[in-house]
């Protein structure tokens, strides 16, 4: 996964937030968190919704019954770096584990992206929602 992700990331940076292959088309964020355990600077690439000015990620794994690192991270330590498109700025994430509004933003990533709909019914956890807000 890690060499994976890194050529999604050179391929991000050298075309100003785009990419090809899978993603495609997708609306995509470049996510640097610091690792709960290391402390390391980690760059995740991820789709994302917008809501208002917000940024909106899904802690989904492709439907797996364990989270993501990378929301484990944000569970830690919420302050990361978003890059989008040719813009960089830190963020605090907000994460979302239940209720309306969690269910929400997941239908409206599941509306514009229908695998999301197939990872919850993968799994029995109830996959977070992770709101991106500019600080």
């Amino acid at each position: 996964m890690v060499d994976f992700n890194t050529q999604v990331i050179e391929e991000f940076r050298a075309n100003e937030g785009r990419v090809g292959g899978m993603f495609e088309g997708a609306p995509m964020i470049l996510l640097t968190h610091t690792g709960r355990k290391s402390g390391n600077a980690h760059t995740t690439p991820l789709v994302y919704t917008r809501d208002g000015d917000d940024y909106v990620v899904i802690a989904s794994k492709a439907g797996a019954d364990t989270h993501p690192v990378w929301y484990l991270n944000l569970q830690a330590n919420p302050r990361v770096r978003v890059e989008v498109g040719t813009e960089t700025f830190d963020a605090d994430a907000r994460i979302i584990e239940a209720g309306e509004e969690r269910d929400r933003l997941y239908n409206a990533q599941a509306e514009l992206m229908p695998n999301f709909k197939e990872y919850e019914q993968k799994t029995d956890r109830v996959i977070p929602v992770v709101v991106l807000s500019r600080v």
